[in-house]
């Protein structure tokens, strides 16, 4: 991993160590702006005076590390370890460092912070999400403080007291969780098709899709129809493979969401995942969106607000396409000068060049290509293939569009006409197809 040095400095831990994020000064409140991509929440953190990009995550009870983006970071007390997770693959070899200083906002700082370094580049998912990730944080950024989470305005609120004012709590719905292996599990009910049963589920901030169910752990489970085999994402061991269908509803106190997504991985991706006793999947992030969250490790309980995302249909990809960030690269564009006079300039995003008549602006944009087109999906028919570098989208320039928005077209609305030009090999191809549900519910009463 470029620009990542290690220090094997063995230092003394310092008092703090295990206290975790504390505020630093006399205040109510530490309140921070997020960005939401793809359902997923991004902050920034300083870790040992560096500033980095961090994806908030319930999922995980460990803050992990796994790219610098050309930066320099210093880390002391290191140690060889191994992580297993999601994914087919074996263990994956990292390193753990100790007492490190980390900042959130301008009053959360831990002190002795520990952070496992991934040596695995393949882990890094900033490609598919469109910005630099650095990391992920999970349970250490919640266990001190109770965390509430505004998706509409994106913005994370952290409460100094431990145990919050009942006019914070007012208008939410309480949901009692445990913590089992430093991560949150609620109860649902989920019902399938016409039978609600009890579910422990894991609260997963780190997963965009609304349900993941184990049919491996779910006593004579049964496959709703229709379903596709699918690509799931991406775990510390590999790819993640399985299966995508509905459910008839789900339901989180007295909250109740009709036809939701699910994805069942197969048992070959979750075969190093240590689960705990009775959890039968877990709860994504496409579902909590739809609320205002408290997150209350503290006093270990969940508070639900319904936002205007509420009743949003539960829509996921319907092209089929996995698309990825390339990179970027310098694209020209050609504009009109209103007063024309020979010059030449440039800032840190581009440069322009002007003659008599016309300027040329240069700027730097982003690349994208096709990760992955999946087996019959409107894309793969159409004759999409993995490789293929994206230049246009319905007529416009890739190029000027963030990842985030080409996605939220691919998963617009059942029968929306996409086209596509791809540059395959030096030579540009064209196609069209319409986006279309693989797995809507049916009723098989």
């Amino acid at each position: 991993m470029k620009f990542l040095y290690i220090f094997f400095l063995f230092i003394f831990s310092l008092g703090s160590a295990q206290e975790g994020f504390r505020f630093q000064e006399d205040v109510k409140k530490e309140v921070i702006p997020f960005q939401l991509i793809n359902n997923l929440i991004f902050i920034p953190i300083t870790v040992n005076g560096v500033e980095l990009t961090f994806l908030l995550d319930t999922g995980v009870a460990e803050s992990l590390l796994f790219s610098l983006e050309q930066k320099e970071l210093k880390f002391y007390d290191v140690e060889k370890v191994k992580f297993s997770g999601l994914g087919g693959n074996t263990e994956i070899e990292g390193l753990k460092s100790i007492n490190n200083i980390v900042q959130v906002g301008k009053n959360l700082k831990d002190y002795g912070h520990t952070i496992f370094v991934i040596l695995n580049e393949e882990f890094n998912f900033s490609s598919h999400v469109g910005i630099p990730v650095n990391g992920i944080i999970g349970y250490h950024f919640f266990k001190n403080h109770p965390v509430k989470i505004d998706y509409i305005t994106k913005r994370l609120t952290v409460y100094s007291k431990r145990r919050l004012a009942p006019k914070e709590t007012r208008k939410f719905s309480e949901i009692p969780i445990t913590l089992e292996l430093n991560k949150p599990y609620l109860t649902a009910g989920v019902e399938q098709t016409h039978e609600k049963k009890d579910s422990k589920l894991l609260v997963d901030l780190g997963n965009s899709d609304p349900l993941w169910l184990f049919p491996s752990m779910i006593p004579d489970f049964q496959y709703n129809r229709p379903n596709i085999d699918d690509f799931l994402g991406r775990g510390f061991n590999g790819d993640i493979y399985g299966k995508r269908s509905r459910i008839h509803r789900l339901y989180l106190q007295n909250f109740i969401m009709e036809k939701p997504l699910m994805a069942m991985p197969d048992e070959f991706s979750i075969q190093h995942l240590n689960l705990v006793k009775d959890r039968k999947g877990s709860l994504g992030s496409e579902i909590l969106r739809r609320f205002t969250v408290i997150v209350d490790y503290p006093n270990r309980k969940l508070y639900l607000k319904k936002n205007r995302n509420f009743q949003d249909p539960f829509h996921f990809n319907m092209s089929g396409l996995d698309i990825k960030h390339d990179g970027m690269f310098w694209d020209k564009d050609i504009v009109k000068v209103a007063n024309p006079s020979p010059r030449h300039s440039d800032d840190a995003s581009g440069f322009a060049i002007s003659t008599n008549e016309f300027q040329y602006l240069f700027t730097l944009k982003p690349e994208y290509s096709v990760a992955g087109s999946r087996a019959d999906s409107p894309a793969y028919r159409a004759g999409i293939r993995k490789g293929d570098k994206i230049t246009r989208i319905n007529g416009g320039k890739a190029a000027d569009m963030k990842l985030e928005q080409i996605m939220s077209l691919m998963k617009s609305e059942a029968g929306k006409r996409i086209t596509v030009e791809v540059d395959r090999g030096g030579q540009i191809m064209k196609f069209s197809f319409y986006l279309e549900d693989p797995v809507p519910y049916t009723d098989s009463k």
